[in-house]
């Protein structure tokens, strides 16, 4: 991915005015009328809240109910040369099974209009960015979701695009995985990219951007700077579920730390659950201790999401 400098300087790449989507009786978002700066901005809400549908609206992949949508100026639906500036990695995991990640990629450069030879070393290119050239051969049938999300992030960059939408990219990566692609998303908004991501889970989105847009129920409830935001969920501790192989071992660790108000166990699923006042803290640390007591963790996830407190606040 080449340093775009031309487009450091903040300006508006896409804005939706009074923007509708229904389906049948549902409303998923409701006269929508925003704006979206250069840069990376976090797309937060809870599941349902029209986050995806807002995406697709974007990306030109639905027509608006009622409304307009416009990307660096040009309307985007039914607009095919807007393309070529467009990556998108969608929520879906339906991808080309029978292909490996390599060929899977190379096909869409081809779609693309490059040459076979440029398709491979573009896509080789992203592979290694994305960190999957290890697993690059082998069929996509095979990937665990985490890999899957990193063969999507790789095809959304593999044409240069100006401006990559992110669809919860980080949903079933392990903490490492999540790390590094949270690191790639914040380096190539500091190189002159436009990334809007989208997630449900406040520390992944804080860790990429203090630029937000908070959606619920279909319409934005605040924006701007994700500090206000913690403010209103700091009071209130967090819960993450780890799934892990020896979670004791994990508990006793975590138990330890300064910011860690209680540790419960999952007998059923070999699982922990860590209790924390300061989640920025403890996500920071986690990587650094399943490393250093080389713990295997399968997954991780917050069951308690703290989000539906700020939206409650924000609603009333």
């Amino acid at each position: 991915m080449q340093p775009k400098p031309e487009a450091i300087q903040e300006t508006i790449i896409a804005q939706t005015t009074n923007l509708s989507k229904w389906y049948g009786q549902i409303i998923s978002l409701n006269d929508l009328t925003l704006q979206i700066h250069t840069g990376v901005t976090g797309l937060l809400g809870p599941n349902g809240a029209g986050k995806s549908t807002l995406l697709r609206l974007l990306v030109g992949q639905l027509k608006p109910s009622t409304g307009s949508v416009l990307l660096l100026n040009q309307p985007v639906w039914n607009n095919p040369h807007l393309k070529h500036n467009i990556g998108y990695c969608p929520d879906s995991g339906n991808l080309y099974d029978s292909m490996s990640g390599f060929e899977f990629v190379k096909f869409l450069a081809l779609l693309n209009g490059y040459s076979d030879s440029e398709a491979k070393q573009r896509t080789q290119n992203v592979i290694e960015l994305v960190g999957m050239s290890d697993q690059q051969d082998k069929p996509i049938t095979t990937y665990s979701k985490g890999m899957r999300q990193r063969i999507k992030f790789a095809q959304a960059l593999v044409h240069d695009p100006e401006l990559i939408f992110l669809d919860e990219p980080l949903n079933g990566m392990d903490p490492i995985g999540r790390l590094k692609t949270i690191q790639l998303i914040r380096k190539l908004g500091e190189t002159g990219y436009s990334v809007i991501v989208s997630s449900h889970v406040l520390h992944e989105v804080e860790a990429m951007t203090e630029s937000i847009l908070l959606i619920h129920q279909g319409q934005i409830r605040a924006e701007g700077s994700i500090s206000n935001i913690r403010d209103l969920i700091d009071e209130h501790p967090h819960q993450v579920y780890i799934h892990c192989d020896r979670p004791r071992d994990l508990g006793a660790i975590c138990l330890g730390l300064e910011h860690v108000v209680s540790v419960k166990f999952d007998q059923t699923k070999n699982g922990v659950i860590v209790e924390t006042i300061r989640p920025d803290d403890f996500y920071t640390r986690l990587p650094e201790i399943i490393i250093e007591k080389d713990i295997s963790v399968e997954q991780m996830f917050s069951p308690n999401d703290n989000l539906d407190t700020v939206f409650k606040y924000l609603v009333h």
